[in-house]
């Protein structure tokens, strides 16, 4: 009896510890289901400073374990994966030190533009509220969507500081999961109505690219407190396609006016014309979009110098970065792509081309953009076929833009984009 209660206790043994999922490895199960892993258990290959070359820390490999030493700022700290995703399930184990701070930011951009990751990417929230040395509002709390949503707290159990949890993200065309040590405590939907307004009256209300990218890289924070992960792995889920009409001919629905110049709705067209200032303005979607096939019917009232900006992002003040596809009177180059920082003209049309406009008639402008890809077409002929790798690279919003100068006035409709 004793040595059959002594094998009991080591087979008791062996299945609490024994048995366990090597730490940083993938099963073979998790391999036929696509996982793969962002840390190796080893090294920091892969990762890199946010906006950098390379990786100059704080971070450090410690014991199976990728390490925030405690030395970040609001600032500093950022270390980035270096491979971009836009639908996932992303799982993680992670600890932190007692009155820590840090988080899990994804779908972040990098850009000169942006000095720090949370800019452009949301984060799920890490930190210890129980011993954090300031008052904590609900939104800055462990699990919480950062600023925007908060978890159920009847499902939200978080370890002590020092002990392991395990955190998931699901990030499926927008619908939007949080989930901590199996349960799911957070649910939302990425660029909905609700999103929205809770984007444009909080904390990010003054930084118009917050949460728009429909893709970036994983971040991890060093928000000046030792913090540990591991075992951090990746399923990336299959992309949906959908058509959209972007101007429903009754208002600005989905869209965001930059500038002091005219746009409006009248007889179901939407109009755009100088105002007093006879500047720049622009007129960009709410949201990002990609990888498309869109047609914008326009018709040049007046001068009609325009144009519609691709993967483009807004800048504080008036201005819209990104790729220009030229609206123009005769002779300018409708159809060719101009870059509004750095390079300037990308692509001009060849000069037979510039009779395919019919000035103070309606026109219809095709553009389709897939990868590094874009073309052109004015009235179903070809205007440009351009390959760029920094377009490639790019992302963001549709706009469409009024020239300065004055006596500008362009009238648009049926704008309808198929994503690819």
């Amino acid at each position: 009896m004793i040595l059959k209660s002594r094998l009991f206790a080591w087979v008791v043994v062996l299945g609490l510890f024994g048995c366990q999922a090597p730490r940083n490895q993938l099963t073979e199960q998790e391999q036929a289901e696509g996982w793969e892993l962002l840390f190796d258990g080893k090294t920091l290959s892969g990762w890199r400073d946010y906006n950098g070359e390379s990786l100059t820390g704080p971070w450090v490999v410690e014991d199976g374990c990728i390490k925030a030493e405690g030395h970040g700022s609001d600032a500093s700290g950022y270390v980035v994966n270096d491979r971009i995703y836009k639908n996932f399930v992303l799982t993680w184990d992670w600890k932190i030190s007692p009155g820590g701070n840090s988080g899990m930011l994804y779908h972040v951009v990098e850009s000169p533009k942006f000095k720090t990751p949370y800019l452009t990417g949301p984060e799920y929230q890490l930190i210890d509220d129980e011993n954090f040395s300031e008052p904590l509002e609900d939104w800055q709390k462990c699990g919480a969507d950062y600023a925007m949503y908060l978890p159920d707290q009847a499902k939200l159990k978080v370890n002590p500081a020092g002990q392991w949890n395990n955190s998931k993200i699901v990030f499926d065309n927008g619908h939007v999961e949080y989930w901590m040590n199996g349960e799911k405590t957070l649910e939302f939907e990425a660029w909905s109505e609700d999103w929205f307004k809770r984007k444009n009256s909080g904390k990010w209300e003054n930084m118009p690219e917050y949460g728009l990218a429909t893709k970036g890289v994983f971040c991890l924070q060093d928000h000046g407190y030792p913090a540990w992960f591991r075992n951090i792995k990746i399923r990336e889920l299959p992309e949906k396609t959908f058509k959209k009409e972007l101007f429903n001919g009754k208002d600005l629905t989905g869209w965001e006016a930059y500038g002091n110049e005219k746009w409006y709705v009248e007889d179901g067209l939407l109009i755009c014309e100088n105002g007093p200032d006879k500047g720049y303005g622009y007129l960009a979607t709410t949201r990002y979009y990609d990888d498309y096939d869109l047609s914008v019917e326009f018709k040049q009232v007046s001068n009609g110098n325009s144009g519609v900006f691709i993967r483009s992002f807004v800048e504080p003040g008036v201005l819209v970065n990104g790729w220009q596809v030229e609206v123009a009177p005769k002779g300018h180059d409708t159809g060719g792509v101009y870059e509004s920082y750095g390079r300037g003209w990308l692509i001009q049309i060849p000069e037979e081309k510039e009779d395919i406009l019919k000035e103070g008639e309606w026109n219809t402008l095709r553009i389709r953009v897939q990868d590094d890809h874009v073309t052109t077409w004015l009235n179903g002929e070809e205007m440009m076929n351009l390959t760029d790798d920094v377009i490639g690279r790019g992302q963001g919003r549709i706009a469409l833009q009024i020239h300065d100068g004055g006596e500008i006035k362009v009238l648009w409709r049926n704008l309808n984009l198929e994503t690819l």
